[in-house]
């Protein structure tokens, strides 16, 4: 088989799984195309351009389809739900089941580091697809999509979403010292989409109460404000 005929039925087999088939299958080709790729390849575009789009219409969708389906929640309840949802390490898992990560075009240094399973790369093509599924099928064909592969979450007996890391430990943090966590950044290997690039503790009074890694320090924190939350380094008071 050549690399042309094994391309195309991945593709297939991913139209297959989105339950969507493209009028105009070189904007599903786009959205796998990563920045490494196009980089190596100058006739080539990157799905960055899709990434940004994709991003607004996910937005629109679930936001939506969280109004409809729970007239119950209070603002913040939509909003922690909606973040949930579209949040880069929830769009990867979504891109793992999908099988996204043998379908992406990578460069080779790209694909020797394994970037088809790394989560900033997994979680970009997500949002790139949804965005070529709204040019090919419009509004219409992207809801129907989203809606779909996030069933589960949308669903009217699902649980509300818990309040971010960082908001439980300081509210707790509040309400047994009456002041406020810190945190520190300890490290940042500067390395473009390193999913452990920030290396950030959280302090609590000086004490070290908490650490967390990630692609961002705003993951990190929250990592370290899980941490902290679950017994970290050094346990808060328990509260009575």
């Amino acid at each position: 088989m050549s690399e042309s005929q094994h391309e195309g039925e991945l593709l297939a087999r991913l139209e297959e799984i989105l339950g969507y088939r493209f009028e105009d299958r070189g904007l599903l080709e786009n959205a796998l195309q990563h920045s490494s790729y196009a980089h190596e390849h100058p006739a080539a575009e990157s799905n960055e351009r899709l990434e940004f789009l994709g991003d607004s219409v996910l937005g629109l969708v679930v936001a939506h389809a969280l109004y409809a389906a729970r007239p119950d929640w209070a603002e913040g309840q939509l909003t922690r739900a909606l973040h949930a949802l579209v949040e880069g390490r929830s769009l990867a898992r979504l891109a793992r089941s999908m099988g996204v990560g043998s379908a992406l075009r990578l460069g080779r240094t790209e694909r020797q580091s394994g970037g088809e399973d790394k989560d900033s790369i997994l979680a970009n093509a997500m949002e790139a697809i949804i965005g070529a599924v709204y040019l090919d099928g419009g509004l219409d064909a992207a809801s129907q999509l989203v809606e779909r592969v996030f069933a589960d979450a949308l669903d009217a007996d699902a649980p509300p979403v818990a309040r971010d890391p960082k908001t439980a430990f300081q509210e707790k943090v509040m309400a047994a010292e009456g002041i406020f966590p810190t945190y520190r950044l300890v490290s940042d290997s500067s390395i473009e989409d390193d999913e452990e690039r920030f290396h950030v503790e959280v302090r609590v009074a000086g004490e070290r109460v908490g650490e967390g890694v990630g692609r961002t320090k705003r993951a990190a924190e929250r990592e370290a404000a899980q941490r902290a939350l679950e017994g970290g380094p050094a346990a808060l008071p328990q509260e009575d």
